[in-house]
């Protein structure tokens, strides 16, 4: 597929399917676009798909299986677009296009030529407990436990996080965070380097209460 130049073409690449629940247009919306007028289009949109099939098939799907809808804060974005956020000692809040690359840029492949793609979501089940407790860790460690993740990243607001599925076989998982814990009162990493900070153990006894509170 060319990259888009007329609004029909445009619509026929937000028709794709990326998996049972998710469409290619699911993912192409984005504030910085809408507000700096900079079209959010793939360069090479048969690079997005693949990306953006492999993110939705191995996580998102089974994560919306399991928990209920997904809301898709933000998602795909294209190198002119992150750019722009990346200005300015980052004034979207954007990392550099090198280092979104095979991330929220999926049609560009990472320094060792592998795919990748990061959606930021919400997941609505945990919004509640969120709210009342502070502790976005129990979908963490649950994720981290049962689903084939790249990279997670935690924001304060509405307990949004970056989910990154990844084809380079290199790839340790990560778990960062700009939120604070609450079993520890700081902001250390969950997971670095695939190696996490808990025992699986002590990682059920986190996540199981919060599951029971689901019913």
């Amino acid at each position: 597929m060319n990259k888009p130049s007329s609004v029909r073409a445009l619509e026929d690449l937000g028709r794709v399917r990326l998996s049972k629940s998710f469409f290619m247009r699911d993912f192409l919306y984005s504030e910085i676009s809408q507000i700096e007028r900079i079209p959010n289009i793939p360069d090479y949109p048969d690079r997005a798909i693949e990306a953006g099939r492999q993110l939705c098939e191995r996580l998102l799907e089974p994560l919306q299986d399991r928990f209920g809808r997904l809301v898709i804060r933000s998602a795909y974005r294209a190198p002119a677009v992150n750019a722009k956020g990346a200005e300015n000692n980052n004034q979207y809040s954007c990392a550099a296009n090198e280092k979104n690359y095979a991330s929220h840029i999926w049609d560009y492949p990472d320094a060792d030529g592998y795919l990748g793609a990061t959606a930021c979501i919400v997941v609505p089940a945990l919004l509640p407990w969120y709210d009342q407790k502070g502790d976005w860790t129990p979908l963490a460690w649950w994720i981290h436990d049962n689903l084939p993740y790249a990279s997670q990243f935690w924001f304060p607001k509405l307990a949004a996080f970056n989910l990154r599925w990844s084809g380079n076989p290199s790839t340790l998982p990560s778990i960062g965070t700009y939120v604070i814990n609450p079993h520890t009162g700081d902001r250390t990493a969950l997971v670095k380097g695939g190696v996490a900070a808990l025992s699986l153990d002590q990682r059920k006894r986190i996540v199981e209460p919060w599951l029971i509170s689901l019913g």
